[in-house]
């Protein structure tokens, strides 16, 4: 295996390599519950059939969080698509039963066609996370489309804020997203952090030096507010849902030093969940808001190190909010949103970049200690660490399906608990 080659200062590259690595065809798909995570983490052992396992686990005791990171390892060992599911506390047994009876009844529906309204909502423009703490983020305006149900409500309705990626807004998946939640009855805001700062066309690697994790975060509580004012919307049930860089952020955003940085008000989401994130920052101050974590990814995504999110889970159970990890054999990045057979290889990766968030919400580099409060420290620390490996981007229909299903049950979960599943 070839070393891996530092990049230069420019931390993403241009052109993109056409070669695409072999498929994984996925294997048949078997529950296999347990109810520790210690025996996950010790003692599950790869089968022929094996496909994925679902796991309950008490977040509480550090047997159960050293399992948790030992994930991450097994899934590279064994291959397997993992799902794990991990609580402060509860009926662990009981629990279990019903998520895994939810996942095929509240899988999200084929997507009804609603009109999409073009909103603008106040939101603030701090270039790192510490500029918003200290006050220094000047006013911005956002930008999104509202998706509303068309069918009436006759109280509030549940509502989901989506992040896109480093590509934008795309229509087979932010918008997909949203007319599958309208097709629910709920409210959908599409936030669009890159169409509110940059112009059209803008390259791909100015776009992500200059509009930064902590823009996206400002406009996503901007989104919770705007909600919070619209008479259609509960927003005591509005969940959070990113995808790649806005997957980084909906991981940042559930962590209470960011929720009360961002709402000091008290304006919470409901839960939050992550497509395919590069796991690069890890908090100092762990706590959460409570929330319920999803984070999904495949085992063909090289931006995803797995032991890496093992740890940013165990994190953030141990700061209080339940985690689900869902983990699907042979898809790559996007795999919601592209078409079948359609790959192309992104020419640069993230996945070795290791930051932390200290408690003054100062990001640094752990390598080289550099900060990423400013536009300098922010490319050298990205240039330092980014790899020209490049990672595949490939559409999988058969995993879209799967993570239909998983998040429709996590949100339904989440944002309509009173519901019932028969059978």
């Amino acid at each position: 295996m070839a070393p891996r080659r530092r990049a230069d200062l420019t931390p993403f590259g241009r052109s993109a390599r056409s070669a695409s690595r072999p498929r994984v065809v996925p294997r048949r798909t078997i529950v296999h519950p347990f109810r520790h995570l210690q025996r996950y983490g010790h003692g599950c052992k790869a089968g022929a059939s094996a496909a994925w396992r679902v796991t309950w686990c008490t977040c509480q005791s550090r047997t159960a969080a050293g399992a948790l990171r030992a994930v991450g390892r097994r899934i590279e060992e064994n291959g397997l698509r993992r799902s794990s599911l991990c609580r402060p506390s509860g009926l662990a047994a009981l629990a279990l039963t019903a998520l895994l009876a939810a996942l095929p009844a509240r899988a999200l529906p084929p997507p009804v066609e609603v009109p999409a309204e073009t909103v603008r909502f106040a939101s603030t423009d701090p270039f790192a996370l510490r500029d918003a703490i200290r006050g220094r983020a000047a006013p911005a305006e956002a930008l999104g489309r509202l998706f509303l149900p068309t069918e009436a409500a006759t109280e509030p309705v549940p509502a989901v804020v989506l992040l896109h990626g480093a590509g934008g807004i795309l229509p087979s998946r932010e918008l997909t997203y949203a007319r599958q939640f309208a097709a629910l009855g709920w409210a959908t805001l599409v936030v669009d952090v890159f169409g509110a700062r940059v112009e059209p066309g803008t390259r791909f690697a100015d776009r992500l030096l200059n509009v930064t994790e902590a823009m996206f975060l400002a406009d996503a509580y901007a989104g919770l507010r705007f909600l919070d004012a619209h008479p259609s919307v509960d927003a005591t049930r509005v969940a959070l849902v990113g995808f790649s860089y806005g997957g980084m952020a909906a991981t940042y955003a559930v962590h209470e030093l960011v929720a009360r940085t961002f709402a000091p008000e008290g304006l919470r989401f409901r839960a939050h969940a992550a497509f395919y994130a590069p796991c690069i920052a890890r908090f100092e101050d762990m706590t959460t808001t409570g929330a319920p974590f999803a984070m999904l990814y495949g085992t063909a995504d090289a931006i995803v190190d797995p032991v890496r999110c093992a740890e940013v889970l165990r994190d953030v159970a141990e700061g209080g909010s339940s985690v689900l990890l869902e983990v699907l054999v042979g898809a790559a990045h996007q795999w919601d949103a592209r078409a079948a057979g359609v790959a192309w290889r992104a020419p640069r990766g993230l996945a070795a970049c290791d930051f932390r968030v200290g408690r003054d919400g100062r990001v640094r580099d752990n390598r080289t200690l550099l900060p990423l409060d400013g536009f300098l420290g922010r490319t050298a620390a990205l240039a330092w660490c980014a790899d020209d490996d490049g990672y595949l981007i490939q559409g999988d229909p058969t995993a879209r399906a799967r993570s239909d299903a998983v998040l429709g049950a996590f949100l339904a979960d989440a944002l309509m608990p009173d519901t019932r599943v028969d059978g």
